[in-house]
């Protein structure tokens, strides 16, 4: 070990002689070429190197001759865009994990939970078959058969030979044979 230790000095030390001088200098010492290069680059505090390169985005002098409808067209979109209550970016794993939870409502017959998991389900990811299926079968537990014929239909619009899709047309049938018994008792 010993002779492991004094191989390492010498080794170190041969290494620090062999440096040359300004390396071992003071780091902490200021290093006057340094120093006077960035002077002569320095901008004035109040200078900004993007007004070289600044774009004119004004609009052109006829601009309201051409396009007297742009201003409108502008001040809408402004408009419809301030309207914007909620937006719910497409996550299909979140909307996944709300069918999963929703199976588990429906399973306990708690349609009205499992309703609301389906539709923040379909919030998540508008094109989720199973979400229109499930939420079809919900509404129809529930007695809205309007909504629930629409939910089956988008399911079959987006899986037309899908697995569920009998099951699917079979329930339209069911439903529409269900409304004019609905619309001749109303009368």
């Amino acid at each position: 070990m010993s002779m492991c230790r004094w191989f390492m000095v010498l080794l170190t030390a041969g290494f620090m002689t062999s440096w040359p001088a300004e390396a071992q200098q003071d780091e902490s010492a200021p290093r006057a070429e340094i120093r006077d290069k960035s002077e002569d680059t320095a901008r004035p505090a109040e200078a900004s190197s993007s007004k070289d390169t600044q774009a004119d985005l004004s609009p052109p002098r006829d601009d309201d001759k051409k396009h007297p409808q742009s201003r409108s067209a502008v001040s809408d979109a402004e408009d419809a865009a301030s309207d914007v209550q909620e937006f719910r970016a497409w996550d299909p794993h979140k909307a996944a994990k709300d069918v999963e939870v929703g199976d588990f409502y429906f399973k306990r017959k708690n349609y009205r939970a499992a309703l609301e998991r389906f539709k923040e389900a379909l919030a998540y990811k508008s094109n989720d078959a199973v979400a229109n299926f499930r939420l079809a079968e919900c509404q129809e537990k529930l007695g809205n058969a309007g909504e629930a014929a629409a939910h089956y239909q988008q399911y079959l619009k987006i899986l037309p030979h899908g697995p569920l899709s009998s099951d699917a047309q079979k329930a339209l049938e069911r439903l529409k044979a269900t409304v004019p018994r609905e619309n001749t008792a109303a009368k």
